[in-house]
């Protein structure tokens, strides 16, 4: 029996705030501990399962696809961190990594060992976690929190299996401590009694080993108390070392590179605040590095400069694209040096700081930069690459005294590569290239940058990546136009085994770099938040208009993608310029920004005050983001096709909002699907294969809607059968 759309039944929630009275028929179906809730998500899942059915064939191509292209039993390159080295494993056939280490074989060991064919590990191989244990009888996992202690004898862990980014603490044994360690009479492999429930991630051993700093989350999963636990010990008496009452602001606990200082973070998305302890007195006080003041972002590295003990930091005061000044690390208000000054064309991003060197991130011209300055020569050392779009970035750099720097680079093109820099000679040392099997040519593939011209005259850059032989320039070629737009994230061009499933077949893949981003600096992202937001939206339909003109594609062939706040970007852009695409894909969207933001009691509302407005307490505020939010603007008129995926236990954009924009969608006659992840995160499914199977889904839907070849091998013989006619 077919099945017809659900129908959600309409249950009027009044809510009035300056005097505005809206009436919200769909509210109900907030509460999922309500069966008709669930009912009606189970009903729409397969409702979706059946308007999607012929594209089950596609689907299994794809994720064929994707897995041929991979290879499925490798290692990551091993990071050096005190007598060992650790990386992660992975095999044919299992969801997850297995965490492993080996021995180095002495102190001028930096570099990293590999696995031959026929080789069942590295020599020592020892197993610290094995993610498919762990997650064996779960529907879900997540691992959280990963810290070795510094002797290499403890682990921590910290796991979660229900999607809600609440995490189970554990530490296991790895190796002999001394006597009088509480891990004394517990054998090797095997976990300590000590058991911590509810945390949030990132937890860390004290340089010691003997200590454990984690944070726990309020009711609004807000990360806002750091706890001290001593090893060996029952929870309950762990010490609440810090709480930040504000609800502005996220807490986080760390070290710095030399393992000199505990480090307190604090942050909301205008201000931030550190606070430092000496390492050697775990059960010490902190003290404030810069009091917080309102609108001053920083944070901080430790260094030793000509002998002298220094905190670096890179700051916002006075200097909107920030800069770097050194302070003294007993008396950090004190005088300021500045090492590397503000600049208009450079968004200074973040530095690491080593025993003889330091290594800086920044942004210009839209592309992320990296360079390098020895204490011997005060200059920075840009690292030159060769492609005309890239990303580029410090890895994992865990240890303070080491003659190399690990860097990762991508391209639209290039696979995630891995590299040493050595400091001495400058040598960019590529250890690793992400394999792609089957055969894959990167000459056949062409990226380039184009500039739309928004409303105000603002030229928006959009990155796009094609197969040459599959596009011809001037004819409309299928298209995916991706775009964010908030919180200064940049979405930057990166390599995609699966995305070769959407060139392959003809479609070109493009990101629209709309402001309320941080790709062109702070005034970008400042250009795109609070009052300013619909330039956000404009800006991406700019993009799509100019991608049209060129005829790069056609409305009839555009397909455009965002994910959640890039999802309320999605639901936008349907309400205003639906003529312009044919299907939106929004994956866990904020299409009800409005409803939420009103709500302090739910989780992060009051923290995203700052990025969107405040509009529970100022009119302005509240009749601006009616004006935008998804929801609300839905009218009667030509909707493209929609596709909605949530996940049911998602903390960060609860599953009721898309599911409220689908059922609004359906009574103006728009053709939208909703597809629920009953057990998944916000992040979407847990295990390398569903989350393969999650994108052959997607992009099935996306060929579909756009209008592309369903093949990529009989697109690649009408391509080449064209050519020779």
């Amino acid at each position: 029996m077919e099945l017809e759309p659900p129908i959600a039944p309409q249950m009027p929630t009044e809510r009035i705030h300056h005097g505005d009275i809206v009436v919200d028929p769909y509210e109900w179906l907030r509460d999922k501990s309500d069966p008709a809730v669930i009912a009606h998500l189970e009903a729409e899942n397969a409702y979706t399962e059946q308007e999607t059915s012929h594209l089950a064939t596609l689907r299994q191509q794809i994720f064929d696809e994707i897995k041929s292209r991979t290879l499925e039993t490798d290692l990551s390159v091993p990071v050096r961190q005190g007598q060992w080295w650790y990386y992660t494993r992975t095999f044919e056939g299992k969801q997850y990594g297995v965490h492993c280490r080996a021995p180095i074989s002495g102190p001028d060991d930096w570099a990293p060992p590999t696995i031959t064919e026929g080789d069942d590990g590295l020599i020592g191989e020892q197993v610290l976690l094995d993610d498919n244990a762990e997650a064996e009888g779960h529907d879900f996992y997540s691992l959280g929190s990963f810290d070795v202690s510094d002797d290499g004898s403890l682990l921590l862990y910290g796991v979660d299996v229900e999607g809600d980014e609440r995490y189970t603490l554990r530490i296991r044994k790895l190796g002999e401590v001394a006597e009088d360690h509480p891990a004394a009479s517990v054998e090797i492999g095997d976990d300590l009694p000590d058991v911590i429930e509810g945390t949030g991630h990132g937890a860390l051993f004290s340089p010691d080993g003997r200590w454990v700093f984690y944070t726990t989350v309020d009711e609004a999963w807000r990360p806002d108390t750091v706890w001290r636990h001593a090893v060996g010990s029952d929870s309950s008496a762990d010490v609440s070392v810090f709480h930040e009452p504000d609800e502005r602001f996220f807490v986080g606990a760390g070290l710095t590179r030399s393992r000199k200082y505990l480090v307190i973070e604090l942050g909301s998305n205008t201000t931030s605040e550190a606070w430092t302890l000496d390492a050697e007195n775990p059960e010490g006080e902190f003290t404030v590095v810069w009091p917080r003041r309102e609108g001053v972002e920083y944070e901080i590295e430790h260094a030793v400069v000509d002998g002298e003990q220094r905190l670096l930091i890179v700051h916002n005061d006075q200097a909107p694209n920030f800069e770097l000044v050194s302070v003294s690390a007993d008396d950090p208000q004190g005088e300021r040096r500045v090492l590397m000054a503000h600049r208009d064309d450079i968004r200074l991003e973040g530095v690491d700081a080593f025993s003889d060197h330091i290594v800086v991130e920044y942004r210009r011209d839209g592309l992320t930069r990296v360079a390098i300055a020895t204490s011997g020569e005060r200059k920075l050392r840009e690292i030159d690459f060769d492609e005309p779009l890239f990303t580029a970035g410090v890895g994992s750099n865990p240890e303070w005294h080491q003659p190399v720097v690990r860097l990762g680079y991508t391209s639209f093109v290039t696979p995630s590569t891995v590299y040493d820099y050595v400091i001495d000679t400058g040598e960019l040392r590529m250890l690793k290239r992400q394999p792609v099997l089957g055969g894959y040519d990167p000459s056949l593939f062409e990226q380039r940058r184009e500039w739309a011209e928004a409303d105000d005259g603002t030229m928006i850059p959009i990155s796009l990546v094609y197969r040459a032989d599959l596009v011809t320039p001037g004819t409309p070629a299928p298209m995916l136009l991706y775009g964010y737009g908030a919180y200064e994230h940049s979405i930057d061009p990166g390599f995609s085994v699966a995305r070769l499933s959407l060139l392959d077949r003809g479609m070109i893949f493009a990101i629209a770099h709309v402001r309320g981003g941080g790709e062109l600096g702070r005034h970008w992202y400042e250009q795109g938040k609070l009052m300013h937001k619909k330039n956000t939206f404009l800006d991406f339909i700019a993009c799509a208009q100019h991608l049209i003109d060129e005829d790069y594609t056609s409305p009839d062939r555009l397909v455009a993608e965002g994910r959640s706040a890039g999802g309320l970007l999605m639901g936008a852009i349907a309400n205003k310029a639906p003529g312009l695409f044919a299907g939106i894909l929004a994956g866990v969207p904020f299409v009800d920004a409005l409803t939420t933001i009103l709500d302090p009691s739910l989780p992060l509302t009051v923290i995203e005050w700052e990025e969107w407005g405040d509009p529970l307490h100022s009119p302005e505020a509240y009749a601006y983001m009616k004006s935008y939010s998804p929801y609300e603007n839905v009218r009667e008129q030509q909707y493209p096709r929609i596709l909605a995926v949530t996940s049911l236990n998602d903390t960060r954009v609860y599953y009721v909002e898309p599911a409220k924009w689908v059922a609004k969608l359906r009574t103006v006659g728009a053709d939208a699907l909703l597809k629920t992840e009953m057990a998944a995160g916000h992040g979407g499914v847990s295990g390398r294969y569903r989350a393969w199977e999650e994108h052959a889904f997607d992009y099935a839907w996306i060929i579909d809607v756009a209008g592309a070849h369903p093949s990529s091998e009989g697109r690649e013989v009408m391509a080449s059968e064209t050519s020779l006619g």
